[in-house]
């Protein structure tokens, strides 16, 4: 853990940022007693883009015929 008073944290802002951006924990205390942690927000995961993966499946030709195994219940 890494605390800083806030008047250091504004000339070191920029290293303090880097240190959490490595998984360091970061406080910064104010001079009334207050306390904030500088923390990475997550990334967004990218959205699957629609038709990426055409041709990557192969269905086969009798995909579609009835089982064997359910010919007693179709009758």
């Amino acid at each position: 853990m890494h605390k800083v008073n806030l008047e250091e944290a504004k000339k070191r802002l920029d290293e303090l940022i880097n240190q959490a951006a490595n998984g360091e924990e970061v406080i910064i205390t104010r001079g009334d007693g207050a306390t904030f942690q500088i923390i990475p927000t997550p990334t967004r995961k990218p959205r699957p883009v629609f038709g990426s993966g055409r041709g990557l499946l192969k269905i086969a030709d009798d995909f579609d015929e009835p089982l064997e195994d359910f010919e007693p219940y179709m009758r």
